[in-house]
């Protein structure tokens, strides 16, 4: 599975088109990104002008919500990572959307491998 952090939509937003090429391919193989709500929270200011690319990209994602299960989930992490603040609240229910053999899109690589270590699971970062 392809999961999209903040930056896969920014990296979007910016024109790149390996990361198009990356979802596209996962599309095609019949599989949905995913993301979480807070992502999108993150990333969505109206979905025009710039933004039209996210407007796309989110139409074929997948986005799970922070209910309170992945909101426990992700604050558990959290705590055993040592990270804090909001970006690491928003990474860690990244990470709980992942599991092992998963691939991550992101702009933050360092804290995402921390998360990722943390819970036990071998994902493959994929800087943007």
């Amino acid at each position: 599975m392809l999961v999209l952090d903040a930056g896969a939509f920014v990296a979007v937003e910016r024109g790149d088109r390996d990361v198009v090429a990356l979802v596209k391919r996962e599309r095609l193989a019949g599989r949905l990104p995913v993301t979480s709500g807070c992502v999108v929270a993150q990333v969505w200011r109206g979905g025009s002008g710039r933004q039209a690319p996210v407007a796309r990209l989110l139409a074929g994602v997948e986005v799970a919500p922070v209910d309170d299960s992945l909101g426990r989930r992700a604050g558990m992490l959290l705590a055993r990572s040592g990270l804090s603040g909001l970006s690491g609240a928003i990474d860690a229910t990244v990470m709980c959307l992942a599991a092992d053999g998963d691939d991550i899109l992101t702009s933050d690589p360092g804290d995402l491998r921390t998360l990722a270590e943390t819970a036990e699971i071998h994902v493959e970062l994929i800087p943007v």
